[in-house]
Order: C-alpha cells, then structure tokens, then sequence
C-alpha cells in the first residue's frame, strides 16, 4: 500500500505543472525538502533546532554568489552551497549538542543570529539588496534552467534524491539508533553507543540537506535575501513539521505544502496571512496532536504514523 501511494503521489508531481504554476510547484518542493531536513533532527533524533534558517541561508548565499559572480554551473553552485552549510553544520553540531532541551535550540537560536549578522555585514551579500538576477545556466552543458518545465523536473529531482536520503537513513541501523536516543538517550548510552556522535552525524546531515534546499531555491527564485537566514524562517520550518506531523517521511511534505499554498494564495486577498496560519496551527494542534499526516497515518496505518 505504501508503494502504492508513493508511486501515486510521483504520478501527480509528474504531471503537476501541466495543471498549476510551475514557480508555485517548485516553491513547494524547496521548502518540503527544507522541512524533510528539519524533520530528520527533531522527529526522529529528538532535537530542536531554532537555528535551521542558518544552513538554508547560508547555501542560499554561496549558490548565488558562485554561479552570478563566479560563473559556475547551477549544479555546482548547489554542491558549493550544501557542503557549505554541512561544514556549518559540523561546527554548530559540535557545539550545541554538549546540552539539551531548551539549552540546545537557545544555542542553535544564537548560532543562526550570528549568521544572521554576518550576512548582512559581509560585502559580497549585499546586505539588505542581497543577491539578485542569478542567472539558472545550464544543467550539465545540456538542459537550459531557463524553461520553467526543464526547472521544475530539476527541483523535482533535487527533492526525490534528498527525500530518498532521508528515507533510507530512517530506515537504516543508523536511523534506529536515532529514534533510540530519542526515545531514552540513557540508556541508549547504557547499551555502548556515543550517542553524542550519532546526534552530531544527524545534525551535519540535515543540515546538508537543509542548504541543498535552499541553494535550489536561490537557483529557482534567481534572488538569495536576508528573508533566507533570518529567524522567522527557522520558525516557519517549525511550523511546516508540526501541522504535517512531526516524525513522519510525509508530515513535513503535507505542512510545507499546505503553508506555501497559505502564503501565496491569501497574499491576493486582504486577510492578515500570519493571523489565518496561526489560526490553523492552532486548530490543528487542539484537534490533531500528530499533526495532519500524522493523524491519518495514526488511524489508517495500524497506529503506526511513520509513513
């Protein structure tokens, strides 16, 4: 069944743009991946990060510099900007797991305020300019970005590859370790494992994970911005996970979609869009505690919500 439904759900993202805007589907997608990252750390390794918009900034920022200003291609200018924000990810890792609970997202918080800072001091991000016209190039000398069908099958493909990473670490000894510690860290240490090291490998990983979203979406949008690093965008990723259902594969990708569609399609109204999506939040929190995904997966899926 659950094949089924993923291979469905492919079905659907395959034929999507013939149906909706394009730069909408792949907004979507950027921010399911950011989602999905964040997801891998606090759903199944239990930590909270309220510093995740550091790594998605970050890539952000160096994608766009390398590819405007340096002249590399799109793919390497998203590989400069993942390994950036993995190598941001060693660093912060190293010294926010030394504490937990609230301890560790405050530092994860500071962290990402500091980047923040840096971001809007250093030359080559323009400050509150940022980086704007970033040309999409050519995908490997032969697909021009340019043609919003040949981007969004990029994005879509960006995203499968990230998503199929997370899927394969949950699943994998590694992935059992981390729900392990999540679940009582003690006496996963009583069994043998450097839980310390399992937790800073997750953080690394999502944090990739997180800067190859956002150096896609600094590819997707041609504009890298201090909107990109800045706090509320760690907040908002918190809110995608919670109202899809933290600690699912598809929770986060549900939560993205339904915040992005929020977004884009009140801005044309004259509602307050952060009153209707705090409304929302707050309902689905009352009425489903598991979040949306979560809640169906919990009741069709034998209680078992890890789809």
């Amino acid at each position: 069944m659950g094949r089924l439904i993923g291979l469905a759900a492919l079905a659907v993202l395959l034929v999507a743009p013939f149906a909706l805007y394009p730069v909408f589907l792949m907004k979507v997608l950027c921010f399911a991946l950011f989602a999905c990252a964040f997801n891998l750390l606090i759903g199944f390794s239990g930590l909270l990060s309220f510093g995740h918009a550091a790594f998605f900034g970050s890539a952000a920022y160096v994608t766009a510099h390398t590819v405007k200003v340096w002249g590399l291609s799109p793919e390497l200018g998203i590989l400069l900007g993942t390994l950036t924000a993995a190598g941001m990810g060693v660093l912060f890792g190293g010294i926010a797991i030394r504490r937990q609970g609230i301890y560790f997202a405050m530092i994860t918080l500071a962290l990402s305020q500091m980047v923040f800072f840096l971001a809007l001091q250093l030359p080559f991000t323009h400050g509150e300019d940022g980086i704007q016209a970033v040309p999409r190039g050519v995908l490997f000398g032969l697909f021009d970005l340019n043609h919003p069908f040949t981007m969004y099958y990029f994005v879509l493909a960006v995203f499968l590859f990230g998503f199929a990473v997370i899927w394969r670490t949950v699943h994998s000894p590694f992935g059992q370790v981390l729900k392990a510690i999540r679940e009582n860290e003690p006496r996963a240490i009583s069994l043998g494992y450097r839980t310390d090291r399992y937790k800073l490998l997750a953080f690394v990983l999502s944090a990739a994970l997180a800067g190859m979203a956002g150096g896609t979406k600094a590819i997707v949008f041609q504009l890298a911005t201090l909107t990109d690093v800045q706090w509320q965008m760690s907040g908002e990723v918190v809110l995608m996970t919670l109202l899809g259902g933290m600690g699912t594969l598809s929770g986060p990708v549900v939560g993205a979609a339904l915040v992005v569609a929020l977004e884009n399609y009140l801005a044309a109204t004259n509602l307050p869009v952060p009153v209707v999506i705090g409304a929302i939040f707050v309902t689905c929190v009352l009425l489903f505690r598991r979040g949306i995904a979560g809640e169906i997966l919990a009741r069709f899926g034998n209680g078992r919500p890890q789809a």
